[in-house]
């Protein structure tokens, strides 16, 4: 046996080794982050020009909120469609449309469901002075505010 047996007194306490980094040092978490950093700048153009594209959109609502007189209505909607990105064909088309074209029109563009005789009352604002309600008033406000909120644009 040994007599050199080490007494308790003689022990040390080893020491911590080094924390661990949080930042990594790998070029593939480098790889990672760039394409992240690429990826949220490209959806932040996106959502800028998805933004840009419906300034006109956003114009219309603010004043479709305010207008007065309804007369103004169906040329308000006339230039939104005229607004809208279209194929050049169908751009050339807006301006002449009316009566059932133009309820084709509002139609074919819009995700909620309108007056089958929407394009009659437009026409009949735009070209005389029609007497309606209160209720009536609100209800044409609400169905022009929902085409121009809600109209699809396939561009």
């Amino acid at each position: 046996m040994n007599a050199n047996v080490p007494s308790i007194e003689q022990l040390k306490e080893m020491g911590l080794p080094a924390p661990v980094s949080y930042w990594p040092q790998a070029w593939g978490w480098w790889a990672l982050l760039g394409l992240l950093a690429i990826g949220l700048v490209v959806l932040g153009i996106r959502a800028w020009l998805h933004w840009r594209r419906n300034a006109y959109r956003r114009e219309a609502l603010a004043r479709l909120k305010v207008i007065e007189d309804l007369q103004e209505l169906p040329e308000l909607l006339k230039r939104v469609a005229l607004s809208m990105p279209l194929a050049p064909e169908e751009h050339q088309r807006v301006p002449t449309l009316s009566g059932a074209d133009w309820q084709a029109f509002l139609l074919r563009h819009g995700r909620t469901p309108l007056p089958e005789d929407f394009s009659r009352q437009l026409a009949s604002l735009a070209y005389g002075s029609v007497d309606i309600s209160s209720a009536q008033r609100k209800q044409l406000l609400a169905q022009c505010e929902a085409w121009v909120e809600h109209h699809h644009v396939a561009a």
